[in-house]
């Protein structure tokens, strides 16, 4: 474990940890017992990869994510309201309750796009970096993408792009080893994902995705490689999935000692676990920030289910430049 780090950045990566952690449990939960309905995708056991791009990268650094890309979200600091209200269909959402949990951006805290479509981010990615360098702005993007998505050709179009031209983009993959119910094993003959960096001529690093610390040292030094006009970088973040492909998916591609043994090595209890024993939070500090999450996530729940859906009239607002209206 890397340990060049202030308390205060690693407090912050355990406060943003178990925020995460809160807000996919309470999902969990509501819909389990039927107290909401929405749709997700659960990015529970990838906590430590969020946390570290939420205190690597700048305000005006950029983020594309996927659908899987709650814990994403929290760590580029939107608002849970705004997560939790594009899921629920709620006005008070991050698109007023019209994008729903596989499109949601807000670009005033730098999250440019959330994708449904596997490997449709890169691109996307490339083009903000692009633009970046081309008006000379220091700010870099970060594409969050899963294993899968190194399959695709959208991907490698866009790395090629990306290492030729020297731009200002991060490719961090989230290695949860299954792309949607099929296992890396499965879909490609690298032992090692990072691997793939080498035919575009960028750096692949390899870390372990549960470790935020080693995680936040890799993604610092990409992005000072990147902010330096070196170009970019592919890392590959190891780490699971402790849930399926979707909330409900009954996961039985996943061999039951596999899922044990990951969940064994749950980044959450393990990072409390270091601060408590590195003396960095005291037991009563680190009740403290699990309690806070836990209030915070269900104040923006009790916020959510009280706002109202969106109105018929928001059917054509943000469709075209110029409102065209319609009888609805």
């Amino acid at each position: 474990m890397n340990q060049d780090f202030s308390p205060q950045i690693e407090r912050r990566l355990y406060e943003l940890m178990v925020l995460m952690k809160a807000a996919d449990d309470r999902l969990s939960r509501g819909i389990s017992t039927g107290e909401f309905m929405c749709v997700y995708w659960p990015s529970r056991g990838q906590e430590a990869i969020a946390a570290a791009m939420g205190v690597s990268l700048r305000p005006d650094d950029q983020l594309v994510t996927t659908y899987r890309g709650l814990h994403d979200l929290i760590g580029k600091q939107v608002p849970l309201e705004e997560i939790y209200g594009e899921m629920m269909g709620r006005t008070v959402g991050a698109a007023r309750g019209k994008g729903g949990s596989m499109h949601i951006a807000d670009p005033d805290h730098g999250v440019m796009l959330s994708t449904g479509i596997v490997g449709a981010g890169p691109p996307v990615a490339v083009g903000l970096a692009l633009a970046a360098k081309r008006k000379h702005i220091d700010r870099v993007t970060v594409v969050s993408l899963g294993d899968g998505a190194t399959n695709t050709g959208s991907f490698h179009e866009a790395a090629n792009m990306a290492a030729l031209w020297d731009l200002p983009v991060v490719f961090v993959c989230q290695n949860n080893q299954y792309a949607e119910m099929t296992p890396t094993t499965h879909t490609m003959k690298l032992a090692h994902v990072a691997d793939r960096a080498a035919g575009y001529g960028m750096p692949g690093i390899r870390v372990d995705g549960n470790d935020p610390l080693a995680v936040t040292a890799a993604l610092d030094n990409a992005l000072r490689r990147a902010r330096s006009g070196a170009g970019p970088t592919f890392l590959e973040c190891v780490t699971f999935r402790f849930r399926g492909h979707y909330f409900g998916d009954p996961m039985p591609y996943i061999p039951p000692d596999q899922l044990a043994a990951a969940m064994a090595a749950d980044p959450v209890p393990w990072f409390r676990d270091h601060l408590a024993h590195a003396g960095i939070c005291t037991a009563g500090e680190l009740d403290r920030i699990d309690a806070d999450a836990e209030a915070a996530v269900e104040a923006a729940l009790q916020t959510v289910m009280g706002a109202d859906p969106p109105p018929a009239d928001e059917l054509d607002r943000d469709v075209y430049a110029t409102p065209l209206k319609f009888p609805v």
